[in-house]
């Protein structure tokens, strides 16, 4: 396909003018689906009558049937193309959680981009429990469109690329495709005229069989996946489907390609177009997988996947996210390689729904940016979820056939929101936003109002039977959102992003984001009020496209200023977020970014009263092993309900933490002893809190009973900022001992003004530490690095970034291969935590690359994982 560049150019860059304006978008979401909440079972007869200012817009209706089920929770709609670009990179914390069952990657070795080869990431993929990789065969060639030699050529590429495969470890999960977009790319199927449509389809049908027997003839149990179209072309996959049944070379998956917002409306009818026309060939029904979907504007945003998902999911289809720019962050969904965002803590709720699907009927089916949604119930479990999202605001969900034998009379009512935090901004753990006990109606339905929906934000409603007691009330504090596009804007220029009419733009709250504050003069001013004297967390939706970190003056009613320093981005439009503490009195003030070094687009600031840092996690949504059992008796407290292990049972949390440090981690449980283990350290039984050495995004975390005696658990509460104080030891790489080509660098991001530069690329190139262990046992190494290495492979959309390995090796032991994502900038720092083991006292870590050149080095950190 053609895929168009958004970036700007340098016309467009150039001038700005004065606009001002005040109207801000207050988010009072929390606050209004609390307040619903608690009226929701309340009968229209009992609120008290009124006469409103302006008539209200009308809920949203999207109603949910527990007794039309459609099948078992398939999770097929949380693949990626390139979604992985090595091994380790997204890390096995990212990946773990979201039980991927598709990926798409190129041959090992394949010149269409630097990284990202099948066999190479199927390690850390199959070992997070992933399902099937497919491999685009053609991407072994550089050229993009694919250059076309002719087919014995490209034979010869085929019989590499299955060996390769046939050769690799569960070379059983992987899947041939062979041809990539052939409606466009060397056979144009897609031209109108019927002759030549024949000649050309004829040629391709001759290159599929001769491709196709190849690969069978050299692995006969392979899986082959086509004819992979740019977009849907009934008249295509009609004589495909005719065609290959009469010469016996049908695809094992039958795959296409969904890119544009259109897409949205017209999927439903490409499948059933599908299934008609293969039930008229006499074909059984065979697995789809829709190995490219959604557009640069859809992807990291919760509210907009949530309507893709949803319509593949509904048809039991499997379906991988497009490749639009970098490799390595599961198509936008994890910032730097382990750093939750939005969009990952929503399929990450699509991963915890198990038993089956059942119906859901939105306002408007099969239609582009509507409220959309997908459901399941488990019987099980005594669980029903929702996710909804794709609307901005207020909808009303109907649960029906709420049924007394599973529910009892009463369920617990529980509503979560993943908001869009950018594709490189980082998202904490969704806090509920409301729960509440009520009562099933007569005909066997609740109803659980969303007030003030954010279009851009994926919900989540919980529903489980409501036991004794009173549920401990949600607890979101104060926030508010505000526009930059609506600031008073000085020496800078407002541009509109990811419409639906420019669907390859990158996403931008509201449409719009204010750039070119590339003045001295240049300035947006937000007026904000809020409603208490205190601390707020100032929240950044930015963009940095000046290769390195870049600053801001941050003044308050015009007081003295203070800097603002933002990571590069991959552009300016690609949204990182940053977050900064103000003092403020309640009321009105006015909240200045100014220009300061190189330039930085602004998209939105959010303000969200701070609270100490704390988040429960709820056993019942946990992922578990074993067979343990759900108990609703009590809804007080945290939670819904309790998890009753048995000794051969766990619970697996997802905890997440902003920075490394030390965390307070407390099990609420009653019964027998608890150990927890993080990062591969168990603790000794308990039942009590218990001190936890985090890193930075994701961090899992599994609670299992210490004896026989079975243990009821409520929720892992996790506090604390990321204490990096007591028992946190650090080192400067420059300080160790370098040997070859390595030295120290000077540089004014690094740790101390310098870093370990020019390691690797030779034996004899590294930089060894000895670091001090106060008592052997595992330990959490954070290493904060910078690399910026990149190949341009030539395309106008992707950037082909480079991640560069580490041989770590500590002590005597064995080197381990660390791989380290692209950074962005060679003056921007990010952390990776590596587990190692450590005896007592002096240990020696060496850090080297015979191959190629590892990382600069800037410091490590070093605490045992338990405190």
């Amino acid at each position: 396909m053609t895929r168009p560049s958004s970036n700007r150019t340098i016309s467009d860059r150039i001038g700005s003018h004065p606009i001002r304006s005040h109207r801000i978008r207050t988010a009072a979401t929390a606050a209004a689906l609390a307040a619903a909440l608690l009226t929701a079972a309340v009968p229209a007869d009992a609120t008290p009558h009124r006469t409103p200012a302006a008539a209200p817009k009308a809920a949203q209706p999207l109603a949910v049937d527990l007794a039309a089920p459609e099948g078992p929770v398939l999770h097929g709609a949380n693949g990626s193309l390139y979604g992985l670009s090595d091994d380790g990179v997204p890390t096995d914390a990212a990946l773990a959680p979201l039980k991927l069952t598709t990926v798409t990657q190129k041959p090992e070795g394949g010149a269409q981009h630097p990284n990202g080869d099948a066999v190479t990431v199927s390690k850390s993929f199959f070992r997070n429990g992933g399902g099937d990789v497919l491999v685009m065969m053609q991407d072994i060639y550089a050229k993009w469109p694919y250059e076309d030699l002719g087919i014995d050529d490209y034979l010869t590429k085929v019989d590499k690329v299955v060996r390769d495969i046939a050769d690799a470890p569960n070379g059983e999960h992987f899947v041939y495709v062979p041809f990539n977009e052939p409606d466009q790319i060397w056979y144009n199927l897609g031209v109108a005229d019927q002759a030549t449509y024949e000649k050309n389809r004829d040629r391709f049908f001759r290159d599929w069989k001769t491709v196709h027997d190849r690969i069978r003839a050299l692995d006969p149990d392979a899986r082959i996946a086509g004819p992979n179209e740019s977009s849907y072309h009934s008249r295509l996959m009609g004589d495909f489907l005719t065609w290959a049944k009469q010469q016996k070379v049908l695809p094992d998956v039958t795959t296409w390609h969904e890119l544009g917002p259109d897409s949205l409306r017209d999927f439903q009818g490409h499948y059933d177009d599908y299934r008609a026309l293969e039930k008229r060939a006499g074909i059984a029904p065979r697995p789809v997988n829709i190995d490219e979907y959604a557009n640069r504007r859809d992807l990291s945003v919760p509210g907009q996947l949530v309507q893709w998902v949803s319509m593949f999911e509904r048809n039991k289809v499997y379906a991988d996210q497009a490749y639009w720019d970098a490799a390595g962050n599961l198509s936008g969904s994890v910032a730097q390689s382990n750093i939750p965002n939005g969009a990952w803590w929503f399929f990450r709720w699509y991963a915890t729904m198990t038993g089956r699907t059942v119906k859901v009927t939105p306002p408007t089916p099969d239609a582009v940016d509507t409220l959309q949604g997908l459901a399941s119930y488990d019987t099980a479990k005594r669980q029903a979820q929702v996710l909804v999202g794709g609307a901005a605001g207020d909808a009303e969900v109907t649960v029906g056939h709420v049924d007394p034998k599973v529910f009892g009379r009463q369920v617990t009512a529980a509503v979560s929101e993943a908001a869009w935090s950018g594709y490189e901004g980082a998202h904490a753990a969704p806090r509920t936003l409301a729960r509440k006990k009520l009562t099933v109606r007569p005909d066997g339905s609740v109803t659980v109002p969303l007030t003030g929906m954010d279009r851009m934000s994926a919900y989540r409603i919980v529903l489980t039977p409501a036991g004794s007691g009173t549920p401990q009330p949600a607890q979101a504090p104060w926030h508010a959102a505000y526009e930059a596009e609506d600031a008073a804007i000085t020496a800078g220029k407002v541009y509109t992003q990811g419409t639906v009419a420019n669907a390859n733009g990158y996403a931008a709250s509201g449409t719009k984001d204010v750039g070119s504050l590339n003045q001295d003069t240049s300035e947006v001013a937000f007026t904000v009020d809020v409603p208490r004297t205190g601390d707020y967390d100032l929240s950044v939706l930015y963009g940095n496209q000046s290769g390195g970190p870049a600053t801001q003056r941050l003044t308050v009613d015009g007081g003295a200023a203070r800097t603002v320093t933002y990571p590069s981005t991959e552009n300016w439009t690609y949204r990182g977020l940053k977050t900064d503490t103000v003092r403020l009195s309640a009321g009105r003030h006015e909240i200045a970014l100014a220009h300061d070094t190189a330039e930085v687009t602004l998209d939105r600031v959010d303000l969200t009263a701070a609270t100490q840092p704390s988040a429960a996690y709820e056993a019942t949504l946990a992922d578990t092993t074993g067979s343990p059992s759900y108990d609703y008796a009590s809804a007080s407290g945290t939670g819904t309900g309790a998890l009753v292990l048995g000794p051969r049972d766990a619970a697996v949390f997802d905890v997440y933490a902003p920075r490394e440090g030390y965390y307070t981690v407390t099990p609420r449980a009653t019964g027998g002893q608890l150990k927890l283990t993080a990062h591969g350290a168990t603790t000794a039984t308990t039942t009590s809190s218990q001190r936890f050495y985090l890193t930075a995004g994701n961090n899992r975390v599994t609670a299992a009973p210490a004896g026989a005696a079975p243990v009821r658990l409520r929720s892992l509460d996790v506090t604390g900022a990321g204490d990096d104080t007591a028992g946190v030891r650090g080192y400067e790489a420059e300080s160790g001992a370098l040997s070859g080509t390595a030295k120290p660098e000077s540089g004014a991001h690094a740790s101390g003004g310098s870093y370990a530069g020019w390691l690797g690329n030779g034996a004899s190139n590294t930089a060894t530490l000895t670091v001090q262990a106060p008592a052997a046992g595992r330990y959490l190494m954070a290493v904060r690095y910078a690399n910026n290495e990149r190949r341009d492979n030539g395309h106008a959309y992707n950037t082909d970034i480079v991640s560069r390995g580490a041989d770590i090796t500590v002590g005597k032991g064995k080197p381990r291969r660390v791989m380290f994502k692209n950074t962005w900038g060679w003056d921007d720092y990010w952390t990776l935590a590596v587990p190692v083991d450590l005896a007592k006292g002096a240990n020696t870590v060496t850090f080297a690359n015979p191959g190629a050149y590892a990382p600069n080095l800037d410091r490590i950190d070093l605490a045992p994982v338990i405190g």
